[in-house]
Parts: C-alpha cells; structure tokens; sequence
C-alpha cells in the first residue's frame, strides 16, 4: 500500500551549505502531523522543500505514488504569516476566493456557487463579519484565520502550515486547532510546523523531530520523549520536563 505521503533521502542546501540532510518519513492519509524542533532546524526549509517550493539537492518525494507537480491541485498550503504582503490590497472575501481558483483553470472567472463556497469557508473560521475588511486591517489571529478559509476554499486533500500558530489570539489558535483536527477526521493529511512543545501532545497524532537530519518520525508517543528529543534541541531535561515531556 502505497503512503499518502513518502519521503526519501531528502537534501537541501544554500550555496553550499547543507541545511537539512537525510531526511524520511511516509505517513499513511487522515493524520494530523506536527514538525518540531530548534530555531535553525530547517522545518520551514523541508516543509517547502516537500512541496518544490525549495530546491531539492537529492531525494524523492510522492503523494500515493504521485509526484508533487501531479497533485499541486490538491495541496493548499499556509506560508508563515512573516512572509505575506499584508499591505497588498484585497479584501477578506476575496483572498478567500482565491482558494478556488486552482480548480477553475486558465481563464475561467469565480461563478455565484465558487463565491458562496468562499464565504461559507468563511463562515467555518467564524470571519464572515470581516468579509469587507481589507486583509491588512485584520489582527494576526484574523488574518491566520482567513488564510485557512483560503486553503479551505481550494477543497484540498493535504493541508502544510507554516508556523500557524506564531502571533496569534488563544481564540483564533483554538479555532484553528478544531478545524485541523476535523480535517483530519474527514481523512485529509495535515502537517505543521510548530514551535510550542506544551501543545504537542494534544494537538497531534504523529511528529516529525528534525534538527538538520532526522531525528524521529512517528507516533506522538514514541517520539516525543526527553531521550530523543534532547538529541534535537541539546537541552538537559531539567529543563524539557515542565514541557509535559515524557522520559
């Protein structure tokens, strides 16, 4: 049986200098992953490089045996909110609207039913009340919000954030949580980039642990432990253990 989701020999570097090496993992369909690890890890980097966002050195990546070219349409991706033109100007219905457009193709225009799926994506995230607001004129949990009714919006079979929780109201946080946690009941794959080790437990079934290279991919439970994840973030674990990390 083919994985929703395999990795091989992932290698990524900047002019020369290796950033992440090493990496596998395969994740079967309908899990909720978290990446964690240090600052400087390369979470963001193998994220992207995952998707052909980033060039890869070596390594081989498919979805159900599909390259990633092969199956764009049915990938929405959440870039870190650092990393978005919040002055550009566009309204809330609107960015929302442009999760549909993958499926339109060229030169095909949103009809009635594509602006009435956006705002009832909208509507999920609880942000129709700002469906006029430029998106800049939102707080960071808002806007986090509208990008995920965005990615809602493309009808997606795998969801990527980046660090969707950085910056963000505890409302918002938990709104979003709910969302990626009935995604994946629905069967869809989710992976996260996360930084909070407090909410590991309680927000995900499997966890990939990098610094660099691989240190574990898998089962909450067997990965996140103070043995191995000291091996990552090189922290005694007097200090890991008010974390609710386990021994």
């Amino acid at each position: 049986m083919n994985q929703t989701i395999d990795v091989e020999n992932l290698h990524v570097s900047y002019y020369g200098k290796s950033v992440i090496h090493d990496v596998n993992f395969s994740f079967e369909p309908g899990n909720l992953v978290g990446i964690i690890g240090p600052n400087g890890a390369g979470k963001s980097t193998m994220m992207k490089a995952v998707l052909g966002l980033t060039p890869r050195d070596a390594g081989n990546v498919s979805f159900i045996g599909q390259s990633v070219e092969a199956v764009r349409k049915k990938i929405a991706y959440v870039p870190q909110r650092s990393n978005i033109d919040w002055d550009f100007p566009i309204i809330v219905k609107d960015t929302v609207l442009l999760g549909t457009y993958p499926k339109l193709g060229l030169f095909r225009r949103p009809k009635k039913a594509d602006k009435a799926w956006a705002l009832q994506c909208l509507e999920k995230v609880g942000m129709e009340d700002f469906a006029h607001n430029q998106i800049g004129e939102l707080s960071g949990g808002q806007q986090q919000r509208v990008f995920l009714a965005r990615a809602l919006a493309q009808q997606a079979d795998y969801f990527f954030l980046d660090e969707p929780f950085v910056g963000i109201d505890v409302s918002s946080e938990n709104v979003i949580i709910n969302i990626l946690k009935d995604l994946k009941e629905e069967g869809k794959t989710i992976f996260v980039v996360h930084h909070d080790l407090g909410k590991v437990e309680d927000y995900f079934d499997e966890l990939i642990l990098i610094n660099k290279n691989l240190i574990g991919a898998g089962p909450v439970n067997e990965v996140f432990k103070a043995d191995i994840l000291q091996q990552a973030y090189q922290t005694p674990f007097s200090v890991m253990s008010g974390m609710g990390v386990g021994v």
